[in-house]
């Protein structure tokens, strides 16, 4: 029996959640993402210190101003690494616009360009490039304006039904629904013992899936942020699924069955399309206190390691 790793890869494309270049040779995924978080952990390790070095030197060349010379570091080692993991995949690599512009869609709209500009320069297509935003409103709305121009977007820290409604209408290519931040908090909040079956986060990525698959939406919906091996197999046959290296070497030592939960090809309980403007978006998100606690903290923490990050490029 092959192991559950290599029967989840023949039901989803499996998605390394890691800027380990050693990760990738060993798990063979499909496609990559990277975040500030996973970025400063790679500018720590000793094989990216040249990349670090090459971004510094970037930055003073091409930078006007300090905060200038720190958003290009940040920027032109996020495209490094992320070039150096397309050499080993055959898919797409997730890079990140400061979470610091999360509100800001024109900012956002011209961070994203100027990634996909560097990426090109450097002579990698932008269809192996998806550029993360978060899933605010104004995420969303910049993620609208990037697809029409060809740029492919993934909206991260979704946690809502909503959140993915309104992802779908703007044409999003692909969101990231982050089940184990769901589970955290209900965990936190409730007294209740919550298995496979139950994890609140596990079935808010069900609940998405089929409500885009019964309504023939083409957005990609790629689970994430994963607390155990558990709530994945709950989730096999999804479209893509994003898993850290510890969690895909645990699925890769175990040689059970897996069986298969979703079936883009049939859908169960899904609901008919919805519209959603700004106003009941903002207030879905409101009366959501899960959704909205993690959006914020999700967007601080990231923000949190991107200033860490800019401290190390700074020495």
């Amino acid at each position: 029996m092959p192991s559950k790793l290599e029967q989840l890869k023949t039901m989803t494309d499996v998605v390394a959640d890691t800027g380990d270049i050693e990760a990738m040779k060993k798990f063979k995924p499909q496609d990559a993402t990277t975040n500030p978080s996973l970025l400063l952990k790679a500018a720590a390790m000793p094989q990216y210190s040249p990349l670090v070095e090459a971004a510094k030197q970037f930055a003073l060349s091409h930078g006007k101003s300090d905060q200038a010379q720190l958003d290009l570091a940040c920027d032109r080692l996020a495209v490094l690494v992320g070039i150096e993991i397309l050499k080993l995949i055959p898919g797409r690599i997730s890079t990140e616009v400061d979470a610091r512009l999360s509100f800001d869609a024109k900012a956002m709209v011209e961070r994203g360009r100027a990634l996909i500009n560097q990426y090109e320069a450097l002579g990698f297509n932008r269809n192996r490039v998806l550029i993360k935003l978060a899933s605010t409103w104004e995420g969303i709305q910049a993620a609208e304006t990037l697809e029409s121009e060809g740029i492919n977007c993934n909206l991260t820290l979704l946690f809502s039904f909503e959140q993915a409604v309104a992802c779908a209408n703007a044409g999003v290519f692909l969101i990231s629904p982050f089940v184990g931040r769901i589970l955290d908090w209900w965990k936190a909040n409730t007294d209740i013992e919550y298995t496979a079956a139950t994890d609140p986060g596990v079935l808010s990525v069900q609940r998405i899936f089929n409500y885009y698959k019964s309504n023939g939406f083409n957005t990609v919906v790629m689970g994430a942020s994963f607390r155990n091996t558990g709530e994945i197999e709950a989730l096999a046959g999804c479209d893509r699924l994003t898993i850290s290296p510890a969690l895909l070497e645990a699925l890769n030592q175990d040689d059970k069955p897996l069986i298969q939960t979703l079936d883009k090809n049939a859908p169960t309980g899904g609901v008919e399309k919805m519209a959603l403007e700004e106003a009941a978006f903002r207030w879905s998100l409101n009366e959501d206190a899960m959704a909205t606690e993690k959006l914020a903290e999700g967007i601080r923490l990231f923000t949190k390691d991107t200033r860490v990050l800019e401290q190390l490029l700074s020495q």
